[in-house]
């Protein structure tokens, strides 16, 4: 079914991925897929025909994404959360910027695992918080972090908080119980919130597994989801937020309850659907996603290196070796017409980032544009 993509169609989406690339181009930047959304979301949105205020407004509690969310996490990953500390929110960058708004003050220092998603950079710097790289180094056989460093870097900044991207983005590293059990660790020590980033946990690979930070950490932890990655529906805008620490919900209850706003009817139905009744899509997705995953690993142009990521639909790109005398991302723009995400915007020079969420003959075409731009440059 994902394979059944023709690009003069897709070149008619509003969508930003391939509306902002120009003509010939092959976009492999923005993380949407380009697989249709599922049938049983879209029947969701066609049948509603109640458009007027939805019961949750008066009563919050009945907002059915809290329990499905509490349910999907207790069936999925053993985890029992409290249905009472679920909040909504329009989308996971909303809910870190309102959680960094009252847990922390500007000047307060921050941790992220670096290189990271740009918008988290831009939410850090552009709230006045300090951020503290936790920097993920290349061990030659994967991405690794230094823990002891995390530790001591936490006691020398002032670290108040910290933000936890697992899956990671761009990276795709899915951390080991280990890595996590040490995160906690430094968290329960020096009293941190941690607020984790899981929207890419449904896509994990065969082979590893993801461990909710909540788990492990329940009362301190606040953990973001939404159906936006899994399901390709982030224009919807729906995601949801577990706020265990009693702190982050004391601070959310003094905020005007309307100064956030509010999803809507359509987002959460679609949501829902997504959760409950698209299991089988969700599959069939991860099955191509790992046939498109291996493509890519034995595709790439000589003199690129990468670790093959262990959740989502990223490739994190090395191509340092080339030594361009431009940005990767400019060179395969110019010479391949592959349009890719640039290293810089996650705080790496000499990286890309490729997504390859789309049909096998796409990801096959621009990994020869790409190779064959390399090869005759």
């Amino acid at each position: 079914m994902f394979d059944q993509l023709d690009p003069d169609d897709l070149r008619q989406r509003p969508g930003a991925k391939w509306a902002l690339a120009d003509p010939g181009v092959l976009p492999a930047w923005v993380a949407d897929m380009d697989f249709t959304a599922p049938k049983a979301v879209r029947a969701a949105v066609a049948r509603h025909a109640d458009f007027g205020y939805p019961l949750w407004d008066e009563r919050p509690e009945q907002n059915p994404l809290r329990g499905a969310f509490v349910a999907r996490m207790a069936a999925r990953h053993g985890v029992a959360l409290d249905a009472g500390h679920v909040r909504l929110f329009t989308e996971l960058n909303q809910a870190l910027q309102v959680v960094l708004h009252v847990a922390t003050e500007p000047g307060d220092a921050v941790a992220v695992h670096t290189p990271t998603y740009p918008p988290f950079l831009e939410s850090v710097h552009g709230m006045g918080r300090r951020l503290v790289p936790i920097p993920l180094t290349d061990s030659g056989a994967g991405w690794t972090f230094d823990a002891d460093r995390l530790a001591a870097d936490v006691v020398r900044h002032g670290v108040r908080a910290l933000v936890l991207v697992n899956p990671h983005n761009p990276t795709g590293r899915v951390f080991t119980r280990a890595e996590l059990t040490a995160i906690a660790a430094v968290a329960e020590e020096h009293d941190l919130v941690v607020i984790a980033d899981e929207v890419h946990s449904d896509l994990t690979y065969d082979g590893f597994t993801h461990i909710p930070f909540a788990s492990l950490c329940p009362h301190r932890t606040v953990t973001l989801y939404s159906a936006s990655k899994s399901y390709n529906l982030a224009g919807l805008r729906c995601a949801v937020a577990h706020v265990g620490d009693a702190r982050v919900r004391s601070g959310l209850a003094k905020l005007p309850p309307l100064l956030l706003g509010e999803v809507s009817v359509l987002s959460v139905l679609a949501t829902l659907a997504a959760w409950q009744e698209c299991d089988d899509w969700l599959f069939e997705a991860k099955a191509t996603l790992a046939r498109n995953r291996a493509l890519v690993a034995g595709g790439l142009p000589e003199g690129v290196r990468h670790h093959s990521p262990e959740a989502t639909y990223l490739a994190w790109l090395d191509c340092r070796e080339l030594r361009l005398d431009v940005d990767p991302a400019a060179f395969f723009l110019e010479r391949a017409d592959v349009l890719l995400s640039p290293g810089p915007d996650y705080g790496s020079t000499g990286y890309v980032r490729l997504n390859f969420a789309t049909s096998g003959p796409l990801v096959e075409e621009l990994l020869n544009r790409m190779a064959t731009a390399v090869a005759t440059r």
